[in-house]
């Protein structure tokens, strides 16, 4: 999309079923300038249901299983919000997510899926799993296949899906040589939904793969040891599920949109009673053309839902409508690498078919693990010299990786006359300063951060805490605070939206750092841009660099590694639950860990000149040296990885040239990596193991990586 050509329009994707997804890549590839396309989800993965048999069965890894959100968001040039919505207001055009600002829109598209939780089944919801939805289930089957042994399962529900899985469960057991009863429970008659001919082969294959098939079986209630039924009998179960029927999400029966029995009603045009409202999936009722709940019908809704958003976003009114096929292929796992396919009342079963199904399914797949790659603009034909070294061989970097060399700052810094003034107290190597007023000791200090993700309120989040982490380093209490926002250009109701979600965001994090919000400065540019100046009060003087001393021992609340991180996930090189973890690691305050390490010599943030730059600060202000454990310094999930595969942050050369002495390697490297909202590095003279399993009970992935030696100026990694 060109970046000088301002948003217009807000289009919100709630859930990322099968059909979002298939929209998301074809926006990637052809996106219609001036949306903003947003994709709301419970997690960083949506799970694809042709793939679950496999899975259970042992044919496929759970990450097959997977496509990658945060990945396919960043090649739709969308923003992603991780959470589960709850509602949608259609009078004000706004969805719910709980724990964050509404989420406005001028069109919404709702493909969330169903879910086969059973409300009226005692016990159900205590002691099974419903087999949808499909990532809670396929996680609690893996968690009991690592330590079950001898066992009975039960699956309760005898259509398609209940055989599948009862197989899947089946063949799995006796894969990794556990004996095990497989149990399938039908009230009715088990298949019905299947042909004859179909049928009569699925019961076959149930027989072969020793699953025990009761029908006309009703089920009184699910305990801790397994099921009762009516008559009386017990069965011994230690994993039960649940495939029995398709239930929509509760929520929707509440938003006002017309439904039935809780699925979301549409027309041809896949337009739900709302007309800024579209509905696809498993979670829409086709009143033009109802049909059973299955993943085809998803799959070919997509073109027709990305061409009407389209026209309608582009200000046209003529939609295509969509009419379903009256019979689809079905394929069938049968447990082993076997399969049933079934149309047109044609029956074929066996490996052949396996092959087959695993063929399309991989295909499906694909199209989302091997995201073409855009290339970047060319540079102009006539240009200045240095352009191409300047511009580099790839994307700049968000937050912190986005800022200024160490080096630069410093000598910018160092060239400034001295201020004179007998009030204002800083440190060479400080970010913040002391200001005397009376008798009070306020501390002062400002950021800012390019985004790198869009989602504000995400990205205000981390900026909070990034800003306030100066503050926590020196020993103070938050005070106040100020907001420096830079949007992207937008249409003023796009500016009113985003601008509302920044301040509602910035208000809970500064308010639960006892902050408060006290004013701010807005503008429009090139891309958002969120900063914050905050004030503190110490109630004795601040932790500065300037006092470590030899024998201190360095404390490090937080993992490393979110420069690459971040850098690979702008390039679709990240995977989503690796994003989702460092996100989650970023918006961690730091109040609590700075009242636990109140005793420090010396403490300081980690931020863009990574943990070697920031530590050499302390060297340098303290005149001491410091002794770094490599292998003690704790990593962000995937980086790692990412470091042994070359990734690195655009700010990563200037941040490695302060220390040129340190051998490369992708561990060491990491140490220059730079920090956006890391954590504190503390240089505790007394009580470091007491300080450690304190910050650990309070959540910290923190650890004691090193200490304070008396060689001024020497920094040993080992």
């Amino acid at each position: 999309m060109h970046p000088s050509l301002p948003f217009t329009r807000d289009l919100v994707f709630v859930g990322g079923g099968h059909t979002h997804a298939l929209v998301l890549r074809k926006w990637g590839m052809s996106p219609l300038p001036g949306v903003r396309l947003t994709v709301i989800n419970p997690g960083p993965t949506a799970p694809y249901s042709g793939m679950l048999p496999g899975f259970l069965a042992g044919h496929y890894d759970r990450e097959a299983l997977d496509i990658d959100l945060i990945r396919l968001a960043r090649f739709a040039q969308a923003r992603v919000i991780l959470g589960a919505a709850q509602g949608i207001d259609l009078q004000k055009r706004e969805i719910h997510v709980p724990g964050r600002p509404p989420i406005g829109y001028d069109l919404a598209s709702i493909d969330i899926g169903i879910t086969s939780r059973m409300p009226t089944l005692p016990g159900f919801a205590e002691h099974a799993v419903p087999a949808k939805p499909l990532g809670t289930f396929a996680a609690r089957w893996a968690d009991f296949r690592k330590t079950a042994g001898a066992a009975s399962i039960a699956v309760i529900g005898g259509g398609v899906a209940g055989a599948e899985i009862a197989m899947a469960l089946a063949h799995a057991m006796r894969r990794d040589g556990r004996r095990a009863r497989v149990w399938l429970i039908d009230r009715g008659t088990a298949l019905a939904a299947l042909r004859p001919p179909a049928a009569a082969r699925l019961r076959k294959a149930l027989i072969a793969e020793d699953v025990t098939l009761l029908e006309q079986t009703q089920i009184t209630r699910v305990t801790a040891q397994g099921l009762e039924l009516t008559n009386g009998e017990k069965i011994e179960a230690q994993f039960i599920t649940g495939a029995a029927g398709a239930l929509p999400h509760g929520w929707l029966a509440d938003t006002g949109l017309a439904h039935e029995q809780g699925f979301v009603t549409v027309d041809a045009t896949l337009r739900s009673s709302d007309p800024q409202v579209f509905a696809v999936g498993d979670c829409a009722h086709m009143q033009h053309a109802p049909r059973p709940k299955a993943g085809v019908y998803a799959v070919r809704q997509a073109p027709i839902l990305f061409e009407n958003l389209q026209s309608l976003l582009a200000g046209k009114t003529t939609l295509r409508p969509y009419q379903p096929q009256d019979d689809y292929l079905k394929l069938i796992s049968l447990g082993e690498k076997s399969a049933l396919a079934d149309r047109f009342g044609v029956t074929l079963s066996g490996p052949v078919m396996w092959r087959w199904k695993d063929h399309i399914d991989q295909t499906f797949m694909q199209g989302f693990r091997s995201l073409p790659q855009m290339a970047p603009p060319p540079l102009p034909d006539r240009h200045a010299a240095g352009m191409a070294e300047a511009i580099g061989p790839k994307p700049m970097c968000g937050g912190c990786g986005s800022k200024v060399g160490r080096d630069a700052l410093s000598q910018a810094l160092a060239d400034l006359p001295e201020h004179g003034r007998d009030d204002v107290v800083s440190v060479k190597g400080d970010d913040a300063a002391m200001l005397k007023t009376g008798g009070a000791r306020q501390v002062i200090s400002t950021d800012h951060l390019r985004a790198m993700m869009p989602d504000p309120v995400l990205m205000t989040r981390i900026a909070a805490i990034h800003a306030l982490g100066d503050i926590w380093a020196m020993g103070a209490a938050p005070q106040a605070a100020t907001a420096t926002i830079i949007l992207p250009r937008m249409a003023p109701a796009l500016a009113r939206r985003s601008l509302s979600e920044i301040m509602q965001a910035a208000h809970e994090v500064m308010h639960d750092a006892g902050a408060a919000i006290v004013g701010g400065h807005t503008s429009l540019g090139s891309e958002l841009t969120i900063g914050f100046t905050v004030t503190g009060l110490c109630e004795k003087d601040p932790i500065t660099l300037a006092g470590a001393r030899p024998g201190d021992t360095l404390i490090l609340t937080k993992p490393i590694g979110s420069g690459v991180l971040m850098a690979a996930e702008m390039a679709g090189q990240a995977n989503g639950d690796w994003v989702a973890a460092a996100y989650d690691a970023m918006v961690q305050p730091q109040a609590r860990a700075a009242q636990i390490l109140r005793g420090a010599s010396a403490m300081t943030d980690v931020t863009g000149f990574g943990l070697a730059g920031h530590l050499l600060n302390i060297c340098e202000a303290s005149q001491v040296g410091a002794a770094l454990s490599l292998n003690a310094v704790p990593f962000l999930q995937g980086a790692l990885e990412l470091s042994e595969n070359g990734v690195r942050s655009t700010l990563y050369p200037e941040n490695r040239a302060a220390l040129p002495f340190v051998p490369q390697s992708p561990r060491s490297d990491l140490l220059f990596d730079p920090q956006t909202a890391g954590g504190l590095l503390a240089c505790l003279p007394t009580g470091a193991p007491q300080a450690l399993q304190a910050l650990r009970q309070a959540g910290y992935e923190a650890a004691i990586i090193g200490e304070i030696t008396e060689h001024p100026g020497q920094m040993l990694i080992r």
